[in-house]
């Protein structure tokens, strides 16, 4: 039977044996440990795009899943399609209650100009909640030096804002390492990431940058805004299950 409880120490431990491992190591591990209480979210980003070509070799039967806002390009849902031929893998879609015309029947209008953080919140951390009830763990595809919030994450951690263990293969790849990735290996990819997107997530938040700005400078351009809060770790974060 595979052990799906983690104390605090045992996560310190393996965070510890796993930081420097290489990614299809630590998600070998975690398929391993967790079997099917493991999941994982993507935005079909480059670096999930990464780690699905990495797991259809260990595990496709590994549920992954992507919070589908209402307000992804046409693109990355695309994407999904995509990656379902190149690797039989079909990405799960995990939706808010509501649709986009009822959310904003609701609120009078779009809130993702005039209360980001709501529309976040009410549109992907509930849903995520949701879709990773009952799951001991889950990947995600965040690097160290995307914010400042990823780079004080671990490999291994405990994540408390969703009550689970929180794996993170990637963290200390660079950009250059995840294209490199990507072309030595011929892995799908959002078209986008060609026409100035390097992050993508939904179309009223994310614009093209220009060349020299950060990665991420055009994820709710002109405002402090980086993260939808996913990947905001909580105080209390280390504890165990």
């Amino acid at each position: 039977m595979l052990e799906t409880q983690m104390t605090a120490e045992e996560i310190s431990e393996a965070n510890q044996r796993l930081v420097d491992a290489p990614a299809e190591t630590i998600l070998r591990w975690a398929v391993d440990t967790f079997g099917e209480k493991l999941t994982m979210a993507t935005a079909f980003g480059a670096e999930g795009c990464c780690l699905i070509h990495m797991l259809a070799d260990i595990d496709p039967s590994i549920r992954i899943f992507n919070l589908d806002t209402g307000y992804q390009f046409p693109e990355t849902l695309h994407l999904r399609e995509r990656i379902k031929e190149r690797y039989g893998i079909e990405v799960e879609y995990v939706r808010p209650e509501t649709t986009v015309a009822e959310y904003e029947a609701e609120h009078g209008g779009p809130l993702y100009h005039l209360r980001p953080d709501q529309c976040c919140h009410d549109r992907k951390l509930v849903p995520l909640r949701r879709a990773v009830a009952g799951y001991a763990a889950w990947i995600s595809a965040i690097r160290r030096d995307q914010t400042c919030h990823r780079a004080a994450a671990s490999t291994v951690q405990w994540d408390a804002k969703f009550n689970l263990v929180k794996i993170n293969p990637l963290l200390s790849w660079t950009r250059k390492d995840v294209w490199s990735f990507i072309l030595k290996h011929n892995i799908p990819y959002n078209p986008l990431h060609d026409y100035g997107y390097p992050s993508i997530g939904c179309w009223p938040c994310t614009s093209p940058v220009g060349e020299g700005q950060d990665e991420r400078a055009g994820r709710w351009a002109g405002s402090a805004k980086k993260e939808c809060g996913l990947h905001v770790i909580e105080v209390q974060d280390g504890g165990g299950i």
